[in-house]
């Protein structure tokens, strides 16, 4: 499948296809099959995808994962009011859990999406990429992407949480509860999501920004053709001569201190 399909069909089942359901669906289906219907379908496509489709299971995909199955079992949970708002905004507090909570941690939750998307695939590319992320400026980084990503789904989830309180009033089991239902997703689907993509693409950014200025310049090196890790094994080249150097010095040192012996004359 085509990243433009799967784009695609990420918005459509995603996002749209629930709105239709809710606004369109109820009247045909009942009002409880129809919330139920919006509520599990994206959650099927997710799980769909990630087992059948794409079938790569790491960091991103469990975490894709986790959050379809925590959202198809909040489905069931028939509330309104303020719990609703509440549990309708539950995957951003999930979110904030996730990457705010590693921020706490020696090493922030950013540091296996980066490893995620280097990819080392031999034990020895492995050792270089830990090397690298273990730079202090690679690591600050990626704490910073962490706390990008972490305080965003912080203030999207509080803003979530208050449009669903304020526009979704009716009580839950009724056409009209439904229907504002769909009215604030189309809202939050557009206003929230777009700010939340653009905040991601940017601590992405910044994260493999600091990676690539601990790589040695290259002006013929094609980065999309894979040859990161030759600008990689440079690196580790350089660093291995350093090294090297650093070693040969620290025998010569002792020599070089040695004072000669004074003689006096008596």
């Amino acid at each position: 499948m085509s990243k433009t399909l799967k784009l695609t069909l990420d918005i459509l089942i995603g996002a749209a296809l629930p709105i239709v359901i809710l606004k369109y669906g109820t009247a045909p289906f009942g009002v409880l099959p129809a919330y139920l219907l919006a509520g599990l379908i994206p959650v099927a496509w997710v799980l769909l995808d990630l087992f059948v489709f794409t079938r790569r299971f790491n960091f991103i995909s469990a975490y894709g994962g986790w959050s379809a199955v925590m959202r198809g079992a909040l489905a069931f949970w028939f509330v309104d009011g303020v719990l609703f708002a509440f549990k309708d905004s539950a995957s951003y507090l999930f979110a904030v859990i996730v990457f705010g909570g590693s921020l706490f941690l020696s090493a922030p939750i950013t540091r296996a999406i980066a490893l995620q998307g280097l990819a080392p695939d031999t034990p020895e590319r492995r050792a270089w990429t830990d090397r690298l992320l273990n730079e202090p400026r690679v690591k600050h980084a990626l704490w910073k992407s962490a706390a990008i990503i972490g305080g965003t789904n912080l203030v999207f989830g509080l803003a979530n949480f208050f449009i669903n309180w304020a526009l979704v009033r009716e009580a839950f089991g009724t056409a009209a509860f439904n229907n504002q239902v769909a009215n604030v997703n189309a809202i939050t689907r557009v206003v929230l999501v777009l700010p939340d993509m653009i905040a991601l693409f940017w601590a992405f950014r910044l994260m493999y920004k600091a990676i690539y200025a601990e790589l040695p310049a290259a002006e013929q090196v094609d980065h999309r053709r894979g040859d990161f890790w030759v600008l990689v094994q440079r690196r580790e080249d350089a660093l291995a001569i350093g090294k090297t150097g650093e070693h040969e010095g620290a025998l010569l040192a002792p020599a070089h201190a040695v004072k000669a012996p004074v003689l006096r004359v008596v």
